[in-house]
């Protein structure tokens, strides 16, 4: 699934409001074009994904039944 299939499939789903999803969409992107960029400028791109998902911590606590 490249990054318009996976948009396509949030948008369809109505899961662009779950974080965890937009990562991955963010991550699929970064990949894609993983050879186009200098491996200093994925690094840092990565690191800033990185960073967002850890900074969305533990927040599905209590309403696991209504994310996943």
């Amino acid at each position: 699934m490249d990054s318009k299939q996976l948009a396509q499939y949030l948008e369809a789903t109505d899961s662009i409001t779950k974080p965890w999803l937009l990562v991955q969409l963010r991550l699929k992107k970064l990949q894609e074009r993983r050879h186009l960029i200098s491996a200093d400028t994925y690094a840092d791109e990565l690191a800033d994904i990185h960073q967002d998902l850890m900074n969305l911590g533990e927040w599905w606590r209590g309403i696991e039944d209504e994310v996943f």
